[in-house]
């Protein structure tokens, strides 16, 4: 691979850095930084030409690859044809990606809806705050601890991280969080073969009195007006719940007029498997948020899918929200090009094998380490590895920490060639490894992905 010059070395950007940007985002979370400066398919590359193997893809941004050629021909394109327009005008495709989504939803879930667009996923999250209040009247929200749903104020205050409010004062909004179906650490201490979904009984168990205080039941009235889930916890741990969980908390949301809103930015377009990834649990939200992958991080934008009645112009009229940049024309040629890959490939077919496999690798690898791996599980390319104490169930925070600073060194070594692995680190406690390789990944570098984790765990285990 050929590697563009640089004018300016590492150290001296490294410099710069530090003067002159910010340190509010997560870049310093690492130190020093990471500088990178190419990328291709599963693959970074830093300014001495070694290749790091990527194996959480921006988040699940760049679920197609990096520099996926189709794709970054079609933003070519359009940067040639029509690169600007202000969003009050319409183009091809923001029709197109719209309507594609809403007649997928319509054949998958049998309901009618539209889609309206933002930029970031925060941002989309926004819009459906407006909507469910919109429609509802209600301003307070249920959601799961451990759920993640963005960093603005809106999407903050329905994320349960406190460390995400902490600096910025009240927030009276906030929603109810209830405990999630994370059957690893159950908080009830129960096995989920034989718990018949005692997580979901208690917050049934909200609504048998108004002094649980979320429901009248004279009035049959709620002052919650949507629950906010994400059909696999993303930033939590790509923790997966159990296959009817959604069924009975969706019937209980059901019998006391809560909308559900799936957020599926991280897991939508294929991670999971499916198109969403509620699809694996058989329910139909109200709301489905989406972004990231739909661009594969190329000008990106994201969105929302709700069913008619609650998104109809007569109830969400023009101006209700708006983004300069929203359904920008980069953005939705490149999500339409990235539409059209979807339906002429069998991506639930690959992507499903492609994690069986890679899902078999990291049990041989739990097996090889069992005093410093907790659990591994995975859906799809959504895949987790939960780092422990030898007890298997006491969080390893240091260890998980020491992995991943050792991964990013670049002093891996596979088939005679230094390398790196690039992971991502997140779970209650900090101790997992939340996996989304890209969908393009061959056998050979999930094998691979294998030798240099059982190389990190050997190495930071010995320290």
């Amino acid at each position: 691979m050929a590697f563009p010059e640089t004018t300016t070395r590492t150290a001296e950007l490294l410099t710069l850095e530090r003067e002159y940007c910010s340190f509010g985002d997560t870049v310093h979370y690492l130190e020093p930084p990471k500088v990178f400066v190419n990328c291709d398919g599963s693959y970074l590359y830093d300014e001495q030409g070694t290749a790091y193997l990527d194996l959480q893809m921006w988040y699940s941004a760049a679920s197609f690859g990096y520099k996926n050629p189709r794709l970054n021909e079609a933003l070519k394109r359009q940067v040639d044809r029509l690169p600007q327009l202000a969003c009050q005008y319409l183009h091809a495709e923001k029709i197109e990606v719209a309507a594609r989504i809403a007649q997928y939803c319509e054949k998958r879930f049998g309901v009618k809806g539209r889609v309206h667009f933002n930029v970031g996923g925060s941002q989309a999250i926004e819009d459906s705050l407006k909507i469910v209040r919109n429609a509802t009247g209600k301003n307070l929200m249920f959601a799961f601890m451990g759920g993640y749903h963005g960093r603005t104020l809106g999407a903050s205050a329905i994320t349960s991280s406190y460390r995400y409010r902490r600096r910025y004062g009240h927030f009276g909004d906030r929603a109810q969080f209830v405990f999630y179906p994370y059957c690893h650490r159950c908080i009830y201490g129960l096995k989920p073969e034989s718990c018949g979904l005692y997580c979901e009984e208690q917050f049934e168990k909200l609504f048998d009195s108004e002094y649980y205080g979320v429901w009248d039941s004279k009035a049959s009235a709620s002052e919650y007006g949507a629950f906010y889930i994400e059909s696999v916890q993303g930033t939590g741990g790509y923790v997966i719940p159990p296959a009817d969980y959604f069924r009975r908390l969706k019937a209980t949301c059901e019998r006391h007029k809560i909308l559900i809103v799936d957020d599926e930015i991280q897991m939508g377009f294929y991670r999971t498997g499916k198109f969403w990834g509620i699809e694996n649990f058989g329910i139909t939200p109200d709301i489905i948020v989406f972004g990231k992958a739909l661009t594969n991080g190329l000008n990106p934008i994201s969105g929302i899918w709700a069913r008619e009645g609650l998104i109809k112009p007569e109830l969400f009229p023009p101006g209700s929200t708006h983004s300069t940049f929203s359904a920008n024309t980069l953005g939705t040629a490149v999500a339409l090009e990235t539409l059209k890959m979807m339906e002429e490939e069998d991506y639930e077919t690959l992507v499903n094998g492609k994690g069986a496999y890679f899902l078999s690798g990291l049990r041989e690898l739990e097996r090889r380490h069992p005093d410093s791996i907790g659990q591994v599980d995975g859906l799809g390319l959504a895949l987790r590895i939960e780092v422990c104490k030898p007890d298997r169930i006491t969080p390893d925070r240091e260890l998980t920490d020491r992995i991943f600073y050792e991964g990013l060194a670049g002093n891996l070594e596979a088939g005679g060639r230094k390398l790196g692995l690039v992971l991502d680190v997140g779970g209650y406690y900090k101790n997992v490894f939340t996996i989304a390789p890209a969908f393009c990944i061959t056998r050979e570098e999930i094998d691979l992905a294998i030798e240099l984790l059982d190389q990190l765990f050997r190495r930071c285990t010995r320290k």
